[in-house]
């Protein structure tokens, strides 16, 4: 037994209530269990509880031994003076007497097939731990409960957003290039890519975009992209055009360089990097472009881009030209472009902004999205729970990281319903 469960166990009231009794002997009536407190005090407030004939009404106290009370100085606490009723799970302590209290000792009243199913759940190895009784909810209430997902995790991305704007004096557009920047470095190179956009201001994008050899320049060159040697006129003229803007702007480059390792031709950083440039090239104030459209394709749209001519026939900067290849970005690079970075971000604004259209209209755009298709949400289908949708898959990613893999199983609504069958 832990206190979580109890907690769990005293909130939804998942025990006999036949024939309570303090250990005192007086009977025990349950009138309401009160109010989960999150904050300092007892565990649940505005509890009602009539104790033999007398009708109390106060704070309730959790703990699984009776001598954690003093064990936990709430004697010494004048935030526990309210407290009508003290709920053990073992009694340890038989001969401590209360005056202001009874205690209730709970362990005989709760359902051991309640219990085993919890150790089952807190102890499976499997993709997720409640796997074998899945989907146990219905249609309805999945999808009541993958949209409480989905918002949860644009609200915690949201804060992280929200974070960086700060450091960025509030300025929704160096924001947003650096959400897109890292988004094109893909996991492994995220965070190195974020590190290149934090160099280079948008203000110094906007003076150049409109030279894509001083884009790339500024970009490669400050990511430790630009080789010692000088292969080719293109590599020259980019090294030449760094010099330059370094010394005019003081540019600092990353501590390192991104990785190549382990990765297909057509995801190396660089590819990556070129397509970051031709974005920048062929737009401008593009959150505010994003956050006035209505018609998420329209945003798509944005990001279906082609990197400089250059790129068909290279992948690395300064290798030997290759076949004739535009380096496109595919359709699953723009959705992921799209349900990571853009939808976060609108809704982010909606949150910063206190503004609740943008909040809908992000998950509006997720909903209009198709499904994803990874290894998570593959699995997820092999136990009957389905993803129709951009919102149903990012809910379903939501409960595997956030719930059934540090095993929240009491915070979850399938794991309640399985911990609280009958």
């Amino acid at each position: 037994m832990n206190e979580k469960l109890l907690h769990f166990i005293w909130q939804f009231q998942y025990f006999n209530h036949h024939q309570l009794t303090a250990e005192s002997g007086e009977p025990i009536q349950i009138i309401h269990p009160g109010i989960a407190n999150i904050h300092q005090g007892p565990d649940f407030l505005e509890a009602r509880i009539r104790i033999g004939s007398t009708l109390l009404a106060g704070s309730v106290e959790i703990h699984i031994k009776t001598s954690d009370w003093h064990l936990h100085k709430h004697h010494l606490d004048q935030n526990y003076n309210n407290v009508i009723l003290h709920v053990v799970w073992e009694n340890d302590k038989p001969d401590f007497i209360n005056q202001k209290f009874q205690t209730l000792c709970i362990q005989p009243h709760v359902s051991s097939i309640m219990l085993k199913k919890y150790e089952e759940l807190m102890h499976s190895k499997a993709f997720v731990p409640c796997e074998s009784y899945l989907p146990v909810l219905n249609e309805i209430e999945w999808l009541n409960w993958k949209e409480r997902l989905a918002t949860s995790r644009l609200q915690r991305k949201s804060q992280q957003i929200i974070d960086l704007l700060h450091t960025n004096n509030g300025h929704w557009e160096e924001t947003f290039w650096q959400l897109i920047a890292a988004n094109f470095g893909i996991k492994v190179n995220a965070e190195i890519f974020m590190d290149m956009a934090k160099l280079i201001s948008i203000n110094i994008l906007a003076k150049h975009k409109y030279q894509i050899h001083q884009v790339e320049a500024l970009l490669f060159g400050t990511l430790n992209l630009l080789p010692a040697a000088t292969p080719d006129d293109y590599t020259a003229i980019l090294k030449r055009e760094y010099a330059f803007l370094a010394r005019k702007f003081n540019l600092r480059k990353t501590e390192a360089a991104p990785l190549f390792l382990r990765m297909r031709p057509a995801s190396f950083p660089s590819i990556r990097l070129a397509q970051l440039a031709a974005l920048i090239h062929a737009s401008s104030n593009l959150f505010s472009k994003i956050r006035d459209t209505e018609d998420f394709r329209e945003v798509y749209n944005y990001f279906e881009i082609t990197a400089n001519d250059y790129w068909h026939y290279h992948y690395s900067m300064g290798d030997d030209p290759g076949d004739y290849k535009p380096k496109k970005t595919g359709r699953s690079m723009v959705n992921n472009i799209f349900i990571n970075t853009v939808v976060p971000a609108l809704f982010a604004y909606g949150v910063f902004n206190q503004l609740q259209y943008f909040k809908d209209k992000a998950l509006r755009w997720l909903e209009q999205t198709a499904a994803e298709n990874n290894t998570v949400i593959k699995s997820w289908k092999r136990f009957h729970v389905q993803a129709n949708n951009a919102l149903e898959t990012q809910a379903l990613l939501e409960l595997k990281k956030q719930y059934c893999d540090v095993r929240r199983c009491l915070d979850c609504n399938v794991g309640r319903r399985i911990v609280s069958a009958k």
